[in-house]
């Protein structure tokens, strides 16, 4: 079979392959192939779902305020290059019982990075924001640099700023198998081969069947998204009511404003055990499941139907520690970007530029806020020590 050539192939253009495609279709002299399973701005990839949420004031801890603060700088990056609405900065408010660990860790990054911020009373958030239904003893962070990212049009809008500066997108091409010789990475396909200088792989769920070093490290976490109808829509359009995080008790929802004019995204997760193969991952929620999510968002949300009004199911990489997996391998000749966790689509920009400075040969030394425990002889090490990733919570 003929080979055909390319200096960088990336495998996978979704959350973290069409960023590292925009990169690296920047660079002078690159040869850059994208394949990519399904179709351009597909529903089946981790990013699919009208919307996610931004936060700059992590819970996670500082480990990935650098991430966010460069990923909030390229998102501004993409949205001038193609021209389209990306990022709706209208904050991020955390809401729970004064004292809640994850609160609390957030409170404390917004003042040690400086990030601007607001500080609410059970008293300001009654008054300010009517649409939740506030206990006795909540208190919120307002992250005045959150808000919500449009995954699909940041998907496309990358691909297509890829595809003007000269990368060569395939589409509807599933990756069989990748083979590492002394001239390059053979990557096969269901519509012929490759022989590139560097491959990245950035296929999310489906990593470990191309990176089967992987199996061990990876599960998957099934992740449930759902709208609902309020009866007074114009209280949740975006400048009324920023993306949001809230923590009652048990219960724990995230979710953004409303987009299309008539519904909000409120999620929580049914308790999915984790999985090890796409394939093996529930397709859509039970009746059951949908009528206890509504019950729930009518708790913290007056005024809402309790039935959603659009539902779908998606899946993440998970790792053990819900670090990422940013790494490139001993020969230099395949880079690995995956375990999200859930958690990834808001650093994604940020690991796309990564991924391309990876590919492209940059000394790891150069290349700005890489920790290297996102290495995966670290996860490795670190899954030795703890053991795999048994599931539980968003």
């Amino acid at each position: 079979m003929e080979l055909q050539h390319a200096d960088v192939i990336v495998i996978g253009a979704g959350t973290v392959g069409s960023m590292a495609l925009w990169q690296l279709s920047k660079r002078e002299g690159l040869t850059v192939v994208g394949i990519e399973q399904y179709g351009p701005v597909h529903p089946h990839g981790s990013y699919a779902g009208e919307s996610r949420v931004f936060r700059t004031a992590v819970h996670e801890g500082g480990t990935y305020v650098g991430m966010i603060q460069r990923s909030r700088e390229l998102w501004r990056e993409l949205e001038r290059e193609s021209g389209r609405d990306i990022y709706a900065e209208v904050g991020c408010l955390s809401i729970a019982p004064e004292g809640f660990p994850d609160l609390e860790t957030a409170i404390g990054t917004v003042r040690q990075f400086d990030i601007p911020h607001r500080l609410l009373s059970t008293e300001d958030l009654r008054a300010q924001y009517p649409q939740h239904r506030i206990a006795d003893g909540d208190v919120a962070l307002l992250d005045e640099h959150g808000g919500g990212l449009r995954p699909e049009v940041a998907v496309m809008s990358a691909l297509d700023l890829a595809e003007a500066n000269g990368a060569e997108l395939h589409f509807n091409t599933p990756v069989l198998e990748l083979e590492e010789r002394g001239s390059g990475v053979v990557v096969r396909t269901t519509q012929g081969a490759w022989l590139a200088r560097t491959v990245v792989v950035a296929s999310g769920s489906w990593s470990t069947r191309l990176s089967p070093e992987l199996n061990d490290l990876l599960r998957l976490q099934v992740l449930g998204l759902t709208w609902f109808m309020p009866r007074h829509p114009e209280q949740f359009v975006p400048e009324r009511f920023p993306a949001f995080l809230r923590d009652a008790g048990p219960i724990h929802f995230f979710g953004a404003p409303s987009f299309d004019g008539y519904s909000f995204k409120a999620c929580t997760n049914p308790e999915w055990p984790v999985f090890r193969d796409v394939d093996d991952v529930p397709v859509s929620h039970t009746r059951a499941e949908l009528i206890k999510i509504g019950q729930r968002a009518s708790e913290l949300f007056p005024g809402i139907n309790p039935e959603p009004v659009r539902q779908s199911v998606h899946h993440c990489a998970y790792t053990p520690d819900r670090l990422p997996v940013v790494d490139r391998s001993a020969s230099g000749r395949v880079v690995t970007v995956t375990g999200l966790s859930g958690h990834g689509f808001k650093f994604s920009p940020q690991l796309g530029e990564w991924a391309a400075q990876l590919a492209a040969g940059d000394d790891l030394d150069a290349v700005t806020g890489w920790d290297p425990r996102f290495a995966l002889p670290a996860h490795l090490e670190r899954l030795a020590a703890t053991g795999p990733y048994t599931g539980g919570g968003h």
